[in-house]
């Protein structure tokens, strides 16, 4: 997908560099996006394509001076990526991530890619690389505890107090949710179900059913399957109440990352992920503030470049 317009005053450019997507911005003298484009050419392409092309082709194709800054997020600076870019280790203040970019060797531009973020801890080790610049972009300037939750095929829940991460948990419900409807048993429950959204009664029961008693996951799992041959549940509500038990154990187990219930919810998410953790939240007693996870991440980046180049975009506001 390409998005143009003039962009002579553009001051630098931001990218969101995926697994298997690609993501840029040519960011204005006001904080302004002038150009978008997007792509499958994430790191499994890039790695055998090379990224310095990926990267001009796209920058040629915006217009983009020769000399155009350019910060990077995302999975450019893993290992098997363009430069490794490492992990930042939590307890860590979101405003280090800047500290520790990593510059990309490069005759003409400033390429920088920030670095994601470990917990070492032996008993619940964990990576991110690119939800950091979404918790820089959602939640870095302000006070307070809050969770950050980030919905995704592996959703990340972050504890985060006055701008430092504290801890993190990934869980791998997209994914889970995924291999479980096409590949198991409920494949046959499931098969042919049509569209739902979070206010559906069987998604938002499985979300209640799985806060209440987590321990009973396998058997809430084939309630879905033995639920449509006794009770003739349709492939629709199956649908549902599978999304919506996996949902809730997800939230079930971020749920212990705070004593206090009353902690507030940062959902960073966009698309039907949006609504479906909009309505589970609700369902789990839980008041949450939704933040677009596109403007998250070029909030992130628009903040990333104000630190690294101060001079160029002093006056850059949030994109």
């Amino acid at each position: 997908m390409t998005t143009t317009v003039s962009h002579a005053a553009a001051r630098y450019a931001a990218a969101d560099w995926g697994t298997s997507s690609f993501r840029i911005w040519l960011i204005g003298e006001t904080g302004e996006a002038l150009s978008e484009r997007r792509s499958a050419e994430g790191m499994t392409t890039a790695a055998k394509t090379g990224f310095s092309p990926v990267l001009e082709q796209h920058l040629e194709a915006m217009g983009a001076a020769d000399t155009l800054p350019v910060v990077i997020c995302g999975m450019a600076g893993a290992r098997q990526g363009w430069v490794e870019a490492g992990y930042l280790d939590t307890p860590a203040a979101l405003s280090d991530i800047v500290r520790h970019a990593v510059v990309v060797p490069d005759d003409r531009r400033d390429i920088r890619i920030l670095p994601g973020l470990a917990q070492r801890d032996a008993a619940s080790p964990d990576v991110m690389r690119g939800e950091e610049t979404q918790l820089l972009g959602s939640v870095g300037a302000l006070s307070g505890t809050r969770l950050v939750c980030m919905p995704g095929t592996h959703s990340k829940w972050v504890r985060v107090a006055d701008g430092k991460v504290e801890r993190f948990s990934t869980f791998m419900s997209g994914e889970l949710f995924d291999v479980v409807s096409r590949h198991s048993i409920l494949s046959h429950a499931v098969a042919d179900a049509g569209a739902f959204d979070g206010t559906h009664p069987a998604f938002v029961a499985a979300v209640a059913e799985a806060m209440a008693n987590p321990a009973m996951a396998t058997n809430l799992l084939f309630t879905v399957r033995s639920g449509q041959l006794l009770h003739g549940h349709g492939a629709t509500e199956a649908k549902a109440r599978l999304s919506g038990l996996m949902i809730g154990l997800e939230i079930a187990g971020a749920a212990t990352m705070t004593a206090d219930a009353q902690t507030p919810v940062s959902l960073v998410a966009s698309g039907p992920l949006a609504g479906l953790y909009t309505q589970a939240l609700t369902a789990a007693g839980l008041q949450s503030q939704l933040v677009d996870a596109d403007e998250a991440v070029r909030d992130g980046l628009a903040a990333a470049a104000r630190a690294l180049w101060p001079a160029s975009v002093q006056t850059l506001s949030a994109v």
